[in-house]
């Protein structure tokens, strides 16, 4: 009834090997070569990303607060008021 996804093409004279998914380790080398990645691919790019971070923060909280102040009512306004 025809053929089947993996025997679509003939390849001559090329072998291929493959390991059962059964037989592979999940996690080779987690620790000893993971973490230590993460931690130099984090230094690498700290000084790239935080920077811009950190300005956009301020901005955020600066303009909160002025926004805040802004919404106030002023007191000396009102002093001659019964």
């Amino acid at each position: 009834m025809g053929r089947h996804f993996g025997d679509l093409a003939k390849i001559r004279h090329v072998i291929t090997y493959s390991i059962s998914p059964f037989e592979q380790r999940a996690f080779p080398n987690y620790f000893s070569k993971g973490i230590p990645n993460v931690w130099r691919r984090f230094k690498a790019s700290i000084f790239k990303v935080a920077p811009p971070m950190i300005l956009m923060y301020l901005t955020y909280t600066w303009g909160n607060h002025v926004h805040e102040q802004s919404k106030r009512k002023n007191a000396a306004d009102y002093e001659n008021d019964q």
